[in-house]
């Protein structure tokens, strides 16, 4: 039989796209985001103006703070503005980040600048303070400190389960959507060769009849 070879073919394209998709997963859940939870300046650099406080990585964009307007006045945000994340840190290396305030006739000004790592983050919280400049507190909910050669953290037991269980989950949906789809398919081709065979048994049998009548001579004359 032929037909589940047609079937896998046509269900090409479908079959690639569960494939990436149960390839994302995996990093969907791990995803080293980093949002800014409070910020406090403590100077500004511009006499004149309120300050324009940025945070940047290097070889990323500023994100701007818009919110961070006046010294010496805590700020504390949800993690859900439109400029939040921050950035996305890598698993095992730092990026080189800053806290800025951008300059209207001279160079931005720099509170701070430092080496942000994953393993920075303790519980998923990371505290940065700056004497006379500010002091920030950072979350990434997927960053974990370093623990060394131990055993890991009942939180990082907790992700890993929480990630196994959800990959088992849209496993086994897609796998499902696959058998009925496939199913599905071997139905409508056994349809369409029933009815191709009866076509060609109907015909058979008409031309046997006319083949009868012609040796009965009941065929009719004009």
């Amino acid at each position: 039989m032929r037909w589940p070879l047609a079937i896998s073919t046509r269900r090409r394209p479908l079959l690639f796209v569960l494939l990436i998709a149960l390839y994302t997963i995996p990093r969907t859940f791990s995803s080293r985001l980093v949002t800014l939870d409070t910020v406090e300046i403590f100077t500004t650099h511009e006499w004149f103006a309120k300050p324009t406080v940025a945070f940047r990585c290097n070889g990323a964009n500023k994100t701007y703070l818009p919110d961070v307007t006046e010294a010496h006045t805590p700020y504390t945000f949800k993690g859900e503005e439109s400029w939040q994340p921050l950035t996305e840190l890598p698993e095992k290396k730092c990026k080189r980040c800053g806290l800025y305030e951008e300059g209207t006739f001279k160079p931005d000004a720099v509170f701070d600048e430092w080496e942000m790592c994953s393993s920075d983050f303790k519980g998923g919280k990371y505290t940065r303070f700056k004497e006379g400049q500010f002091n920030a507190t950072f979350l990434c909910p997927n960053c974990t400190a370093s623990t060394g050669h131990g055993n890991p953290r009942p939180s990082e037991d907790l992700e890993t389960k929480k990630t196994s269980i959800a990959v088992i989950i849209i496993a086994s949906v897609l796998a499902s959507v696959l058998v009925v789809t496939a199913l599905f398919g071997g139905f409508k081709y056994w349809q369409k060769k029933k009815r191709e065979r009866d076509q060609v048994r109907f015909l058979k049998l008409f031309e046997e009849g006319d083949d009868l009548e012609d040796e009965l001579g009941l065929s009719n004359e004009f």
